[in-house]
């Protein structure tokens, strides 16, 4: 299970503000391209968007439902990487001073993922989930401060 913290120079209001917007997905979450709506309002529990997911010269669509919601504090997916398999995505909102720290919770629930789950694809999902939060924080602290 890889679990990831990040502090982020910002309120929580402003971390929800991004994600909320569906069209900022492909922003800050690395490894997928063209994020576009799909089912329902984001992120309405049930509701979903769609992206391309690449991996060296390979693309798959992919499609993010959101499971569980609890703005502004938790936000659960279930990405769906197609022949990749699905995962359970966990985003802990937590005010932290005049700051905001979010947990990254991320772990596999089916199909190729789960089933070559291992510790070198574990190590392997710490360094994207370094990489996501650092995205997460670059693009929340460079909104005007009004936004959010």
């Amino acid at each position: 299970m890889a679990v990831r913290h990040k502090l982020i120079a910002r309120e929580p209001s402003a971390v929800w503000v991004i994600l909320e917007d569906e069209s900022r997905y492909a922003d800050w979450v690395v490894g997928t391209f063209d994020s576009a709506p799909g089912n329902g309002r984001w992120p309405e529990l049930g509701s979903s968007i769609k992206y391309t997911v690449r991996l060296g010269p390979k693309e798959f669509r992919g499609r993010t439902t959101v499971r569980r919601l609890d703005a502004p504090r938790a936000l659960e997916l279930e990405a769906d990487g197609g022949p990749l398999g699905t995962a359970r995505i966990a985003i802990d909102v937590r005010p932290w001073g005049d700051k905001t720290l979010v947990i990254l919770d991320e772990h596999p629930l089916r199909g190729l993922g789960g089933s070559l789950h291992n510790t070198v694809l574990e190590a392997l999902a710490q360094f994207r989930h370094r990489s996501m939060l650092r995205r997460l924080a670059e693009v929340v602290e460079g909104m005007p401060r009004d936004a959010g």
